[in-house]
């Protein structure tokens, strides 16, 4: 009976632990299939894999770079540049509004954006006046390009390229191309900087023809007021490369002789005795001296030059902080000019 017992108790317990293997290959099947509570972890993981995937294609693309070339020298920015600072340099300032390129961070003038400048400037933040860079203003908006001037000293320049890769903008008119093109690269309208070119290369071509030998023999400068004083500039700055390289008038000795800004006094300017003159005065570079303009207007010397007594004297034709050598400057002093002196 014992032995029965014993047989019969093995038999329970084999069929007890063939039962057990049932359920166990059954609670496996359904974690195979998929069951509503295990898709959703399974559709986590995938998700959690491609955003990884997407983080790193980001972080490969922003820390991919190019090389641009300006002036002769290489510069390695970011791919894709889309913050751009710009600094001291007003001719960036110029060439971006001619293209529409809106900007970081943009120079302010007597506190405040130019109101020409404001549909560049509309998002921008001000990082201070033309020589004031403001660094921590410029850190803060993490700028993928700073465009300075070539007017920085060398401890504005150390501390800019700290901050961001660094463009010194050239000051020089006759380099307007080159910085139309730099703008046109950075903000990817290459295309529309070289229309621009193009376009005014033609007007220029055009006025020359039309002035023909009207002006042969005759004086012609501009002239700006800052500080209460009158400055000329050299041959390649300011208007000048417009009046006597594009329309090929006569440079005054006054210009030729000139190696930067030239402070002229009255006297000076009797001497020279234009025939033509183009004033340009703006109350900004003159806060101390907002007379200076009518002041000069009505000295009695300087009536009694050929522009003055002739009515040969334009004041302001364009904006008067404009830069002089920039496309927009270009463009828009040629044809205020031209439509003057053909008169």
């Amino acid at each position: 009976m014992k032995k029965i017992s014993f047989y019969a108790m093995l038999v329970l317990m084999l069929v007890m632990l063939a039962a057990c293997g049932q359920a166990s290959d059954t609670n496996d099947s359904e974690t195979a299939s998929g069951t509503s509570e295990t898709t959703p972890a399974a559709s986590e993981q995938p998700a959690e894999t491609d955003t990884t995937e997407t983080d790193t294609t980001e972080t490969d693309s922003e820390g991919e770079t190019r090389t641009v070339t300006y002036l002769g020298e290489e510069y390695t920015l970011p791919a894709n540049v889309e913050k751009i600072v710009v600094t001291g340099a007003m001719e960036a300032m110029e060439d971006a509004l001619v293209l529409d390129v809106p900007l970081t961070g943009a120079i302010e003038v007597g506190g405040e954006f130019p109101e020409r400048y404001a549909s560049i400037t509309e998002g921008a933040t001000s990082i201070g006046a033309k020589q004031e860079p403001n660094f921590e203003t410029i850190l803060s908006l993490k700028p993928d390009v700073i465009l300075g001037t070539t007017k920085f000293k060398p401890e504005v320049v150390e501390q800019l390229k700290k901050i961001a890769p660094l463009i010194q903008v050239s000051h020089i008119s006759t380099d307007w191309e080159a910085n139309l093109n730099l703008m046109g690269e950075l903000s990817g309208k290459q295309d529309e900087a070289a229309k621009v070119i193009e376009d005014y290369k033609a007007e220029a071509e055009a006025a020359k023809a039309e002035l023909g030998t009207k002006l042969e023999g005759k004086n012609v400068m501009a002239i700006r007021i800052r500080g209460g004083e009158m400055y000329v500039y050299p041959q390649d700055v300011f208007f000048n490369p417009v009046l006597y390289s594009d329309l090929g008038l006569t440079v005054p000795d006054a210009v030729a002789a000139a190696k930067a800004q030239e402070l002229i006094t009255v006297e000076q300017f009797a001497e020279i005795n234009p025939d033509y003159v183009f004033l340009q005065f703006a109350d900004a570079e003159n806060a101390d001296k907002l007379t200076a303009l009518e002041d000069i207007q009505n000295n009695p010397i300087i009536q009694k030059t050929n522009a003055f007594k002739d009515g040969h004297v334009y004041t302001n034709i364009i904006d008067p902080l404009s830069e002089g050598g920039p496309a927009w400057s270009r463009t828009n002093f040629l044809t205020a000019a031209v439509a003057e002196l053909k008169k």
